[in-house]
């Protein structure tokens, strides 16, 4: 807020007034000092925007105080968007200019033409993924269309570039029809050396992904399905080290079978677990269950080894652990209360996860959430840098459920025995390892299937 104060004594008074409202001020510059008053740019943190104008009202309260603006720093932050294009050579000279532009250049591109290989050499297709999305499935905020979309896709090039020095560009599509999506990708696609795939509602996003990975010749990656599901594999393999269970001894119940739900659970039975029940709006999911598409169809046929039937109540009887992939507060107390001893409970619903992560923490010896101020966060950030910087080292044209569960493993290997806890079961974000185990395991796994 720019704050226009009578009385240098009004700082005071208007820091209280904040702080009495909620607010936590966290930075005052003095922006104006003049004998008939000051003004002042006053940093708050409000809990919404709802909170946000109610501290504006209680500084314009305040005797000799008035709000000239208010600002959003977040809102600051994206202005002209965060992603700008750099080059990678100088342009000083004539000279510069005659080799990176004309008439150098068609040098370059003869040398493509001749050899269309060159081109992963030659260009940026190297080192850059599209990060492609509808804008149908975003995250907390469901359908937002692809311009509402598209700082969420920003920031997902962010983190690639941040994490990898990977080149991502979004590519929003006005278009939620999955033949022109399939087309416009395929059409695209010689710029790039992967196309991540982000926020595309299922089932619709199952089909694209399936007919992008059979037409493209570079990996195609749905990281909503596997980002999610490889780090769901290392978080859930490290609780079991945690917890002294084996994988193959568990039973899983997974709710929500939607894109992340159907790629966990295929996942998981890869990965040697036990047994998964699945669980969505019609409850357990059997070969009975009506209107399956083909993806919830493999996994009713596939999973439930008990033939168990009904709903929550009845799939979490015994269960060892519990993965919510589905919506808030789903989860209830007498839930929890079915579980086995030593249970494990995912609530990675966001922001508001299944169940409150203090009252799961009563029942289960491990718990997870999607929020990144909970202990053992599943975030996906884990994942996708350092599984593309490995596909675009090698220069892969696909990705398979080898890499992935190489990927899974890898990551779960950074936290060391003598750091694994019941709170720590992930490395962190910032974990300097992270991207060069993933990316090391999929180098690794891409040179054994050749």
């Amino acid at each position: 807020m720019r704050i226009e104060l009578a009385d240098a004594r009004g700082v005071g008074a208007v820091t209280t007034a904040l702080g009495d409202a909620g607010g936590v001020v966290t930075a005052l510059d003095v922006v104006e000092s003049r004998p008939d008053g000051l003004v002042v740019d006053l940093t708050c943190n409000a809990v919404d925007d709802r909170h946000s104008e109610q501290l504006r009202l209680v500084v314009n309260e305040v005797a000799g105080a008035r709000v000239r603006a208010v600002s959003d720093r977040t809102l600051l932050l994206h202005l002209g968007g965060t992603l700008s294009v750099t080059p990678k050579v100088p342009l000083k000279t004539r000279d510069d200019l005659s080799m990176a532009y004309t008439p150098g250049v068609a040098r370059v591109s003869r040398a493509i033409c001749a050899d269309p290989s060159a081109v992963r050499n030659l260009t940026i297709k190297r080192n850059t993924v599209a990060v492609v999305t509808d804008g149908s499935a975003v995250l907390g905020l469901g359908d937002i269309g692809p311009s509402a979309a598209l700082p969420v896709m920003e920031g997902k090039a962010l983190l690639f570039k941040r994490f990898a020095d990977i080149d991502a560009w979004p590519v929003c599509l006005a278009t939620k029809d999955t033949d022109e999506i399939v087309r416009t990708v395929e059409l695209i696609a010689p710029v790039y050396g992967g196309i991540n795939l982000e926020d595309i509602a299922a089932p619709r996003c199952f089909e694209i992904e399936r007919r992008l990975r059979k037409s493209l010749d570079i990996p195609v990656f749905h990281d909503d399905q596997h980002g999610t599901a490889v780090v769901v594999l290392a978080a859930l393999t490290n609780s079991l080290r945690v917890v002294g269970k084996p994988m193959g001894g568990v039973r899983v119940v997974i709710l929500g079978v939607g894109a992340a739900g159907v790629a966990i659970t295929k996942i998981l039975l890869a990965a040697g677990i036990g047994d998964v029940v699945a669980v969505d709006r019609q409850g357990i999911l059997t070969p009975a269950t009506p209107d399956l598409d083909e993806d919830r169809a493999w996994i009713a046929a596939h999973t439930n080894v008990e033939g168990r039937t009904g709903g929550l109540d009845e799939a979490v009887d015994g269960a060892d652990v519990f993965i919510g992939v589905s919506g808030p507060n789903l989860l209830r107390e007498e839930h929890l209360a079915k579980l086995a001893p030593d249970a494990i409970v995912f609530a990675l619903a966001n922001p508001d996860p299944e169940i409150d992560p203090a009252l799961a923490r009563r029942y289960a010896a491990v718990v997870a959430t999607g929020r990144s101020d909970e202990p053992n966060q599943i975030n996906n950030v884990l994942v996708f840098p350092g599984l593309f910087r490995g596909l675009l080292n090698v220069g892969a044209k696909e990705i398979t459920e080898e890499m992935e569960l190489a990927a899974g493993r890898a990551l779960a290997a950074v936290v060391s025995a003598d750091e694994l806890s019941p709170a720590y079961v992930v490395p962190t974000v910032f974990n300097p390892g992270v991207v060069a185990a993933v990316s090391g395991a999929v180098e690794h796994a891409s040179a054994r299937q050749r």
